[in-house]
């Protein structure tokens, strides 16, 4: 039996990722979460094998808590299910130690065939762009700018192309405004870029907001 924990803010989409996996007979649901601290204290008592975590949890990046759930637990897998372009956000989660990245769009139809596939220790992504991620994994394909950016600096990268200003971050993120225009620089810097009108530009072309 897949033993199988679900963090997701949306009762919905807990409820229909339940529906789907109530009609396997090898798996099964063992918990459940709506934030990030909900997952982080529950996770290792339910004694899941594949934790299916949703990158938009509300208290804390997804990133993080997915190196989070991996310090403290390194032999449980972990399929990120997320609304973010997956040829855009697949490589980063896996670098940051995911098994596999499902695109909730793609979730309904694939998600059986992702838990099977993590469960028999390999990884996931879809077949679109298997070899793209393969080649970039491994330094051999081309990156984009992006990828060069540390979590934080990402995460900065998309609260600016989303329009919000450097206080509006600094609130969101719990940091200072001194501390985010630090950040803004080390990315503008690592994206050879001048201004945030290019990094909003940037963004939007390449659907990070």
């Amino acid at each position: 039996m897949i033993k199988i924990f679900i963090a997701d803010d949306h009762a919905l989409i807990r409820e229909g990722l339940k529906k789907i996996l109530r009609e396997e007979s090898d798996m099964s649901v063992v918990g459940e979460a709506q934030t990030a601290v909900e997952t982080l204290e529950r996770v290792e008592e339910s004694e899941c094998d594949i934790l299916v975590l949703d990158l938009g949890l509300p208290d804390r990046p997804g990133l993080e808590v997915l190196r989070e759930v991996k310090r403290v637990q390194p032999h449980l897998s972990v399929l990120v299910l997320s609304m973010l372009p997956e040829d855009r956000f697949a490589l980063r989660t896996l670098k940051a130690g995911a098994d596999g990245y499902l695109s909730k769009d793609s979730a309904a139809a694939e998600l059986v065939v992702a838990l099977r596939r993590i469960a028999g220790g390999r990884k996931y992504v879809s077949q679109e762009i298997s070899q793209d991620l393969l080649e970039k994994l491994h330094g051999d394909g081309p990156s984009m700018s992006h990828e060069a950016l540390s979590d934080r600096e990402f995460q900065i990268l998309r609260l600016i192309g989303s329009g919000k200003t450097p206080s509006d971050i600094a609130i969101s993120l719990n940091l200072s405004v001194s501390t985010v225009n630090t950040h803004r620089a080390h990315i503008l810097e690592k994206m050879n870029m001048h201004t945030n009108a290019e990094l909003m530009r940037y963004a939007i072309e390449n659907k990070l907001v």
